[in-house]
């Protein structure tokens, strides 16, 4: 077995995560973060298509943020994937957080997403 390290630990827990969501059949809100940006994604039920996405690299909400590493651009995000969730016709998914605590800027896009009516 490869030595586990901090990547491959997150890794490991991403996906027995999305083994669940996938038995679950429901769509897929999946976030991903770096040290300077965040990125959620809506997928389909079968886990193949993007439906929604958004990200604080995206042109609506680059110049409105100072930062993109933050939790207000965490936030932004959360609110933005929320309202193109639902254009998309999608009112509830299974929050993927890839292996990341939810803490700080995860929970921060989750707690924004479900204000603006995404369920979850």
């Amino acid at each position: 077995m490869a030595t586990l390290n901090k990547k491959t630990s997150r890794q490991r827990r991403a996906r027995r995560t999305r083994s669940k969501i996938r038995e679950l059949r429901v769509h897929r809100l999946s976030v991903h973060r770096t040290p300077q940006h965040i990125y959620a994604q809506v997928f389909d039920i079968d886990g193949t298509r993007v439906l929604a996405s958004a990200s604080t690299i995206c042109k609506e909400l680059r110049g409105s943020l100072n930062k993109t590493g933050n939790v207000d651009a965490a936030v932004a995000v959360g609110k933005l994937i929320a309202d193109r969730a639902k254009a998309a016709g999608v009112e509830s998914v299974a929050f993927d957080r890839s292996g990341f605590r939810y803490h700080g800027r995860i929970k921060a896009l989750a707690d924004a997403a479900r204000e603006n009516g995404l369920k979850f």
